[in-house]
C-alpha cells in the first residue's frame, strides 16, 4: 500500500505543479485586467463628464444660434434690399446710357449737317462779299 500512495502522491504533485503554474498566469492576468478596469472606470468617468458638459451647453448653444440666426437674417434681409436697390439703379443707368449714346449720335449728326450747311454758307458769302468788293471798287474809280 505504501507504493501505491507513493504513486497517487505523485501524480498529485506532477499534477498540481501545471495547475500551480496556471493559477500563477491567471493571477497575472486578473492583476492586468484589475488595473485595466481601473484605467477603464476612470475612462467611463471621463465620458461621464464631458456628456454632462454638451448636455448642458445644448440650450447655450441653442440661444446663441437663435440670436445669431437672427441677426444674419437682418443682415441678409438688408443685403436683398441693397440687391434690389442696385438692380434699380443699375437699370437707370443703362436707360440714361443708352438715351445719352442716342443723343451723342444725334448731335453728331446735327453737328456734321451744320457744318456742310455752314462751310457752304460761307463760301457763297465769300463770293457775295467778293462781288460787293468789286462793285465797290469800280465805283470808286469811276469817281476818280
Amino acid at each position: 500500500m505504501d507504493s501505491i500512495e507513493l504513486i497517487i502522491n505523485l501524480i498529485i504533485i506532477v499534477l498540481l505543479v501545471p495547475t500551480i503554474l496556471y493559477t500563477y498566469r491567471l493571477n497575472s492576468s486578473l492583476k492586468l485586467l484589475r488595473q485595466d478596469q481601473d484605467s477603464l472606470a476612470q475612462l467611463v468617468n471621463a465620458l461621464n463628464d464631458a456628456t454632462y458638459k454638451a448636455e448642458n451647453s445644448i440650450p447655450k448653444i441653442k440661444s446663441v444660434t437663435e440670436h445669431s440666426s437672427e441677426g444674419l437674417k437682418e443682415v441678409v434681409d438688408s443685403a436683398k434690399e441693397l440687391k434690389d436697390d442696385l438692380l434699380f439703379i443699375n437699370e437707370r443707368a443703362d436707360n440714361l446710357a443708352d438715351r445719352l449714346e442716342n443723343v451723342i449720335s444725334t448731335g453728331r449728326n446735327i453737328k456734321t449737317t451744320t457744318e456742310t450747311t455752314t462751310s457752304s454758307d460761307s463760301i457763297a458769302k465769300k463770293d457775295s462779299r467778293s462781288e460787293a468788293e468789286l462793285e465797290l471798287l469800280k465805283a470808286l474809280r469811276s469817281i476818280k
